[in-house]
């Protein structure tokens, strides 16, 4: 009896499923097919807002300006290579959320460019879990440079412990200042402590003891606030003839424009991610004789890579950007990528891009040295320029110009 009275049901409903399911499959046959992801396509998560703007924005130029210049002369087996570019405003948490969109939405190749320590630390996780290279970061970061190497991560630049190391040696041989004398003010996070630690670790070498017998100010990341750090390195039983600073531009003028009202006429040095012509902007007429560490030549300087960048920017960039140490780096991390793309062992794909960046060895890049990349080191250059702000203008500068008398002339 209860099958008598549920085969009727079934024959009121049975039609109206088949013709659902008719319509369905109709629908679906006409459905647009998505296009396939066009195989070089690279991503980029960057500070385009925030303090670090200008460093992002930078980074995301000279990227572009060498894929544009790569296209022109065929691209890469014959297709063009192209830049996904999402901002993180120099925050962590947005960087976790571009990276997996670029990653799983957008299924890029790569991602280049990043700029940042405390993103840098929410990248490399996602970028080793996926196993997608991550490349040519705008960060000096020990995290990056792991030994043996994290096996995604690929690095151009020099270290910030090579950076305020050159600046340590420079100041005790060169300027005569004593190992005591030298202070630092640091962002508050991974950024400011690389810095703080390279630093310290020359220090070390040439007789300091211990880090709290050095004057240490420190200041939040994103913010304005200097003057704790400032009366914490200004109180110190040791008076400093000189300070390191690991910040962003605005902090770091603020805190030169307090120090020179309060009459401090040591030496100011910032390690290159600070941005130099942002800083310079940003000090005016406090500028002169502020030091800056580069990881790149200067733009205008007479080294191969920085005269073909400057011939690409001139041809390709129709918004006219004013050159920079910050483009010039992106120039040179995109032109280190493409390097392995074009090379005999790229095949396709992500693995493939890695194992290219390991068999490229000593290559040449426009240096006055060969750059070089193996499956034990993956970071392609050592090399730190010392510049100085004079006039608004960054010029180039030997540390030997750090002796009495040479500073200013």
């Amino acid at each position: 009896m209860r099958i008598h009275r549920i085969l009727p049901s079934v024959r009121t409903w049975l039609p109206a499923l088949v013709i659902c399911i008719c319509a369905m499959a109709s629908v679906q046959s006409f459905a647009k097919v998505p296009e396939q992801t066009p195989r070089f396509v690279m991503g980029m998560s960057t500070a385009l807002s925030g303090p670090a703007a200008d460093l992002g924005t930078n980074m995301q130029i000279g990227v572009e300006i060498a894929f544009q210049e790569a296209n022109l002369n065929g691209g890469i087996q014959g297709e063009p290579i192209s830049l996904i570019a999402y901002d993180d405003g120099y925050e962590p948490s947005q960087t976790i959320i571009n990276m997996r969109r670029l990653i799983e939405q957008d299924n890029v190749l790569g991602i280049i460019g990043n700029v940042g320590t405390p993103t840098a630390i929410a990248a490399v996780p996602i970028a080793s879990e996926t196993r997608t290279p991550f490349i040519g970061a705008y960060s000096g970061a020990d995290i990056l440079r792991r030994s043996p190497p994290t096996r995604y991560v690929i690095n151009y630049r020099a270290s910030y412990a090579e950076e305020t190391a050159a600046m340590v040696n420079a100041l005790v041989k060169h300027a005569k200042i004593k190992p005591s004398e030298i202070a630092f003010f640091t962002q508050r996070d991974a950024y400011g402590d690389a810095g703080f630690i390279g630093g310290i670790q020359a220090l070390k070498m040439h007789g300091v003891r211990k880090a709290k017998d050095i004057a240490h100010g420190r200041f939040e990341r994103n913010t304005l606030s200097v003057e704790i750090g400032l009366a914490e390195i200004m109180l110190h039983q040791v008076p400093p003839k000189a300070i390191i600073m690991v910040g962003t531009y605005a902090p770091c003028a603020k805190f030169i424009q307090r120090a020179k009202a309060m009459d401090y006429d040591g030496l100011f040095l910032n390690v290159s991610f600070v941005g130099s012509v942002s800083l310079a902007k940003a000090l005016g007429d406090d500028s002169n004789g502020v030091i800056i560490t580069q990881v790149v030549p200067h733009p205008e300087s007479d080294i191969p890579i920085a005269v073909q960048y400057r011939e690409a920017m001139d041809r390709l960039d129709k918004s006219q950007h004013e050159r920079s140490f910050g483009s010039l780096e992106g120039y040179i991390a995109a032109r280190i990528l493409l390097c392995a793309l074009h090379s005999t062992h790229f095949t396709c794909g992500r693995e493939s891009v890695i194992e290219s960046f390991e068999a490229l060895g000593k290559f040449e890049m426009g240096f006055t040295q060969p750059l070089e990349l193996s499956d034990i080191d993956h970071q392609a250059s050592h090399m730190v320029w010392p510049t100085m702000l004079r006039n608004g203008a960054v010029v180039s500068i030997e540390w030997s110009d750090l002796s009495e008398g040479n500073l200013h002339e």
